[in-house]
C-alpha cells in the first residue's frame, strides 16, 4: 500500500464533516475480480480515490480471464467479491451451471452495452433501415432490418453466427430480445442441450469481451452484443457498426452487479457494509455534477491494469456520446449511468427480469409461479445491506438523504411500453403475465422437448 496515498486518505477521513465511528471489520484485506469493461469503473474509482481505504479496507483488484473464471474465484474464495454479470448470482443460486449461493448488495450501473455487426452485414442491412432527412440511419434500428439478411444466409445454407459474452449475461438476453423483437428466432436451451441454439435462426455463442472485435474481423461471427469499449473499438478499427445501444433497446436497464458469496456476507457483515459504502461513493463521484468527473474516469480506465483500451475509444461512450458509424456521433447522455435513477440500488424487479429471460429461453426448463420469481430475487438481491451502507454515508455527510429510495419495497415502477423497443412494458410483480405478452419465447406450461416447444 502506498504510504503517501494512505496518509492523504487518512487526512481526508479525519476532516470529514460528520465522521462516524469506523465499523469493526471482520476482514480488512480483500481481493476483488473484474472483467476489462468500462462498467467496472466503480471498483477502479473506489480504489483510486481512496474510498476503500477510508473504510479501513486494503483492496487488491485483479482482472480475470473470463466470466466463468471470475465466478469460480468467488465461489472457491480466491476472490472475496467481483464485478459480475447480473445473471451470474441468480443462475448460481438456482443451480444453473455452477451451484452456489451468491448475493449482491450493489448494482453497478445502468445501460452500457451495444449490438454491433460487421461492415459487410451492415451494408446488407442498410437498404432495410429507415433514414432521417439528412440521410443518416434512424435509430433505434430494429432487428427487422436484419431479418432479410438472415433469411438469405439460411437459404444459402450458411449459419448466421453472432457472439455474446456468457450464457447468463445481459448481453445474451439483450441480443435475444432485439432479435425476437424483429421476428428472428434466437434459439432455446434445454437440460439436454445447453447450446441455446435449438430452433435458432441466428446462432449465438460465447466470446470473451476483449476478443469480440478480432473474432468478428476474422469472420468467425458476423456481429455481437457486448459492453464498452468493445462496440466503439469496432468503429475505431473500421471493422463494424453498432446498430443499437441497450439504452435504445430498454431505457435505463440494469447491468452489472457486485457479487459476493452468501457465506462471505454472513461471516463478514460489517466488511460487506463497508465495501458497499465505498462503491456507493464511487458511483456518486462518477455521476455527480452532470458527469463532470468522467474525463478523469476515462484516464483511470484506460490504464493497462483496468480496461487497457485507448482513452479516445473509452471516452466515446463514457462522456455522453456514442459513435455509430465513422463520424456519426450522437448524444446519448445516459449511455453509462452509475448512480442517478437509483442505479446502485439492487431492485428485486431487476432480478426478476433476468429470471424471466432465463425462463423465456429455456434455461429455467419448467414453469415457475410468480411467488417463486419473487422469493428467488429476494434470496439474491440484498437492498437491506445497501440501505445500511447508504444510511451511514448520509450520517457521515458523504451522501444526500434524498438520493436513496428508503421506502422502496424492492420493486421499480413498471417499465412503460414506450421505453422498450418492442413496445411491451415490464412489471416485475407479474413475471408470468410478462412472459405471456412476448410473442417469441416459452410461456405458461411450455417446455422444450427435443427440438420442439411442447405445451
Amino acid at each position: 500500500m502506498n504510504t503517501l496515498k494512505w496518509l492523504l486518505a487518512s487526512s481526508i477521513l479525519c476532516t470529514s464533516p460528520a465522521m462516524a465511528e469506523m465499523l469493526d471489520l471482520e476482514k480488512d484485506e480483500l481481493t476483488f475480480g473484474f472483467i476489462k469493461l468500462t462498467d467496472m469503473a466503480p471498483l477502479a474509482v473506489a480504489y483510486e480515490n481512496g474510498y476503500f481505504e477510508d473504510e479501513g479496507l486494503f483492496v487488491r483488484l485483479e482482472a480475470q480471464a473470463n466470466w466463468k473464471v471470475l465466478l469460480d474465484g468467488v465461489i472457491d474464495g480466491q476472490l472475496d467479491g467481483a464485478h459480475m454479470l447480473a445473471g451470474q448470482p441468480l443462475a448460481a443460486t438456482i443451480g444453473y451451471g455452477t451451484k452456489a449461493h451468491i448475493v449482491t448488495p450493489f448494482s453497478m450501473d445502468l445501460n452500457g452495452n451495444g449490438i454491433t455487426v460487421s461492415n459487410d452485414i451492415w451494408e446488407q442491412m442498410r437498404p432495410h433501415v429507415p433514414l432521417m432527412e439528412d440521410g443518416r440511419p434512424q435509430h433505434p434500428i430494429s432487428a427487422a432490418s436484419l431479418a432479410p439478411v438472415v433469411e438469405e444466409y439460411k437459404d444459402q445454407g450458411v449459419p448466421f453466427n453472432m457472439g455474446m459474452v456468457f450464457p447468463v449475461s445481459t448481453h445474451n438476453y439483450e441480443l435475444r430480445y432485439w432479435l425476437a423483437a424483429g421476428g428472428i428466432e434466437p434459439g432455446y436451451y434445454s437440460p439436454e442441450d445447453v447450446s441455446g441454439q435449438i430452433g435458432a435462426d441466428v446462432f449465438l455463442s460465447v466470446t470473451p469481451p476483449p476478443q469480440m472485435p478480432s473474432t468478428m474481423e476474422a469472420g468467425t461471427i458476423f456481429g455481437y452484443s457486448v459492453g464498452e469499449p468493445w462496440n466503439q473499438q469496432a468503429v475505431f478499427k473500421g471493422i463494424g457498426v453498432p446498430v443499437i445501444t441497450d439504452y435504445e433497446l430498454w431505457r435505463n436497464n440494469p447491468e452489472k452487479v457486485f457479487g459476493l458469496s452468501a457465506e462471505f456476507t454472513k461471516e463478514n457483515p460489517n466488511t460487506t457494509i463497508a465495501l458497499t459504502k465505498a462503491l456507493i461513493r464511487a458511483a456518486i463521484w462518477l455521476d455527480e455534477n452532470n458527469n463532470a468527473n468522467r474525463e478523469e474516469a476515462v484516464e483511470i480506465l484506460a490504464r493497462s491494469e483496468y480496461v487497457g483500451a485507448d482513452a479516445d475509444v473509452i471516452a466515446n461512450s463514457m462522456t455522453g456520446t456514442f459513435e455509430y458509424e465513422k463520424g456519426d456521433v450522437r448524444d446519448v447522455p445516459d449511455f453509462n449511468v452509475f448512480f442517478r435513477y437509483n442505479a446502485t440500488y439492487p431492485f428485486y424487479s431487476d432480478a426478476i427480469w433476468y429470471l424471466s429471460q432465463m425462463r423465456r429461453w429455456g434455461q429455467i426448463a419448467e414453469p415457475k409461479s410468480d411467488e417463486w420469481f419473487v422469493e428467488t430475487a429476494q434470496s439474491v438481491y440484498r437492498p437491506d445491506i445497501y440501505l445500511q451502507a447508504a444510511r451511514l454515508l448520509v450520517d457521515e455527510e458523504l451522501a444526500n438523504e434524498a438520493d436513496f429510495p428508503w421506502d422502496s419495497d424492492g420493486f421499480k415502477a413498471p417499465t412503460p411500453a414506450a421505453d422498450v423497443i418492442d413496445g411491451i412494458g415490464y412489471d416485475g410483480r407479474t413475471p408470468n403475465a410478462y412472459l405471456e405478452s412476448l410473442p417469441i419465447g416459452l410461456k405458461g406450461d411450455q417446455v422444450i422437448a427435443g427440438s420442439n416447444i411442447q405445451n
